[in-house]
């Protein structure tokens, strides 16, 4: 053997295939970790799992609520998000790049928090102005600085990604 190894995954339409030595893989993983592709891939990676693991039950709005919910307390479990502003965060983070929901009232962020059987949070508004202050979240453009529409910034995914890192 010449000590090369190689890795390929595959998430979707995210590919990615490293060769080279051991030495050399670790050095390109964690170049790949720095990135939004990697957080996607995981996140995609574990809602599979999870929807396999699910694929038993039937497909009725309440199991679809079930699933989401174990999908979504999977992630904060994942990334160990225990404090409730970084769980708000998560929470965003689900809705927009696993769910591709843009648009998300407090109603919507509570029901998800709701599904997964993890306390909603008291002043929504409060967690996602001190995130906003704290540059973890920003408001597209043309949204009317509406908190509804906030994802993450660079910021945001790098909190997420040291969190879960831990």
């Amino acid at each position: 053997m010449d000590g090369s190894a190689k890795i390929s995954v595959t998430a979707g339409d995210i590919e990615f295939e490293l060769e080279g030595t051991p030495t050399e893989i670790e050095e390109m993983l964690t170049h790949l970790r720095q990135d939004d592709t990697w957080e996607i891939m995981m996140t995609r990676l574990n809602a599979a799992k999870i929807d396999s693991s699910d694929s038993s039950t039937s497909g009725s709005e309440s199991s679809t609520d079930v699933n989401r919910g174990a999908s979504f307390r999977n992630l904060i479990e994942t990334c160990a998000l225990k404090r409730k502003p970084d769980q708000v965060l998560g929470a965003l983070h689900y809705l927009r790049d696993v769910e591709g929901i843009m648009d998300s009232p407090p109603r919507v962020i509570n029901q998800l928090f709701d599904d997964a059987g993890i306390e909603s949070p008291g002043n929504l508004s409060l967690y996602l102005n001190r995130l906003r202050e704290r540059e973890f979240l920003i408001i597209p453009e043309g949204s009317e600085d509406k908190n509804r529409f906030a994802i993450l910034s660079t910021e945001g995914k790098a909190h997420i990604e040291k969190r879960s890192s831990r």
